[in-house]
């Protein structure tokens, strides 16, 4: 992953709730997964990363209706 895609990735766990000392370690890790489900899943890594933000994505927005 590039020093821009590493960057953006942060930025995007962030708007999901992720404290920003915790974003690099996060995008990392899912960066790590992606590419491990590309390589089992029949997958792209592109195709695996959406998936993961779009399970973040599901569990912030659960998380706020929980709070309203």
């Amino acid at each position: 992953m590039t020093e821009s895609e590493q960057a953006t990735l942060e930025q995007a766990l962030m708007q999901f709730g992720v404290p920003a000392e915790k974003a690099p370690e996060m995008a990392a890790q899912l960066d790590k997964r992606a590419h491990q489900l590309a390589e089992t899943g029949g997958r792209t890594y592109e195709q695996a990363l959406v998936h993961l933000l779009q399970l973040m994505k599901t569990a912030h927005e659960e998380r706020n209706q929980r709070h309203d």
